[in-house]
């Protein structure tokens, strides 16, 4: 079962690819209770933290857009399978694991980056189920 963060942004960690504690990559600090995350809209590293997510994820962020628009869900399998078949590739279960942490890494980048344009006098908020 995955676990969600609520607040400014909201969403769910994927399970079994995403820690809880992702938010810190994007220079959250955490709270203790739930995992309770604050992105100070002026000394964060959400850009870095995104650019870094684009470069380690290169070409497979294009192909797993491509994968999720027409798939509702997935499992390694789906993944391979879709590899082979589009792009005549043969990838592993390590593969996907290592790409799929960055690409779920980078959706909640962009939600932080989003919120913080859209908000532009407030810090960033949200908290995780550990």
């Amino acid at each position: 079962m995955g676990r969600y963060y609520n607040g400014d942004i909201e969403g769910k960690f994927w399970f079994g690819v995403q820690s809880s504690q992702d938010g810190e990559f994007f220079g959250a600090l955490e709270n203790n209770n739930y995992i309770n995350y604050m992105v100070d809209r002026d000394d964060n590293n959400v850009e870095e933290g995104i650019k870094e997510c684009l470069k380690e994820l290169n070409n497979w962020k294009e192909r797993l857009d491509q994968f999720f628009e027409e798939n509702n869900g997935y499992n390694d399998e789906m993944i391979i399978k879709h590899w082979k078949e589009r792009f005549d590739e043969v990838i592993n279960q390590d593969a996907i694991r290592r790409q799929l942490e960055w690409y779920a890494r980078l959706a909640l980048g962009e939600q932080i980056q989003k919120f913080l344009k859209d908000n532009p006098e407030t810090d960033c908020y949200f908290e995780a189920e550990l």
